[in-house]
């Protein structure tokens, strides 16, 4: 069955006007399955990002392998989909104009893009808001209408790097509890940043804390709180208990403040 297959994984930088090499991942491996949601955290500076980037194919591997579908990546590719924390939408699109926007870059037939956009503006509840511009959206329509477009293409791995990060609180529950029938229903694979350790124990089948630069697997802890969750799950001493469990894993590692040198590559 397909899966995505990340083996002894680095990365290194190098600081162009210093010419310094820094390590921002090392000898990182995780699996993830078919139609799994993982979710990564992991202390500011310890390469999340990063390794999103390297999965959508956007940076070079400095050592090891990512496999999705048994194929390497080694670039860019339409069955991986990155939705970053800004939604970045084309103000001058519409909606449906922007959803549709990948599907034509992929050479959709325009009946198959029609079907498409309709289904996926549908299944993230933005219906009645086709015409509409970003401008005239909140930010939480806006990061619909951007997972709508990545989901559209219907990618192997979705990688999403903080999509709720730019979300009030409110609607950030709102699109926690939603968000878990979308990925149900797409049945897509997803890698989900987030230093919201609530949000990531509530989401995920499992959760991957990583530890501080070069980052690394710390430990990976199964969710196993049955689906589909309500809010009231965060209430419950089960889920406080893993939620202190995380917490307590990524304080176990202390590092000096970033200088302003590795401020500019460590993401």
């Amino acid at each position: 069955m397909a899966k995505l297959e990340i083996h002894d994984l680095s990365f290194e930088y190098t600081i162009q006007h210093t010419n310094q090499s820094l390590m921002a991942l090392q000898a990182f491996n995780l699996s993830v399955r078919p139609g799994e949601f993982v979710a990564i955290v992991g202390p500011g500076g310890c390469g999340k990002t990063t390794l999103l980037n390297l999965i959508a194919g956007l940076c070079p591997i400095t050592h090891g392998q990512i496999q999705l579908n048994d194929q390497p990546v080694q670039g860019p590719g339409r069955d991986r989909a990155l939705v970053l924390p800004a939604p970045a939408l084309l103000p001058w699109r519409t909606v449906q104009a922007n959803v549709a926007y990948g599907l034509e870059l992929h050479g959709y037939p325009r009946h198959e893009i029609n079907e498409r956009v309709g289904y996926f503006i549908d299944l993230v509840g933005i219906t009645g808001f086709e015409e509409s511009y970003p401008r005239e959206l909140s930010k939480g329509m806006q990061q619909r209408v951007n997972v709508a477009r990545a989901l559209a293409v219907e990618p192997s791995l979705l990688l999403l790097d903080e999509p709720l990060a730019g979300v009030d609180a409110q609607t950030r529950e709102i699109l926690q509890i939603e968000w878990q029938q979308i990925w149900k229903i797409a049945g897509q694979r997803a890698l989900y940043v987030t230093h919201q350790i609530d949000e990531a124990l509530f989401l995920a089948d499992r959760v991957v804390v990583m530890a501080p630069r070069p980052g690394r697997v710390q430990q990976i802890i199964a969710v196993d709180f049955p689906r589909p969750r309500t809010t009231s799950l965060k209430y419950q001493p089960a889920f406080i208990e893993l939620v202190e469990e995380i917490s307590g894993l990524l304080h176990r590692h202390h590092t000096l403040p970033l200088d302003n040198q590795e401020r500019e590559i460590y993401v």
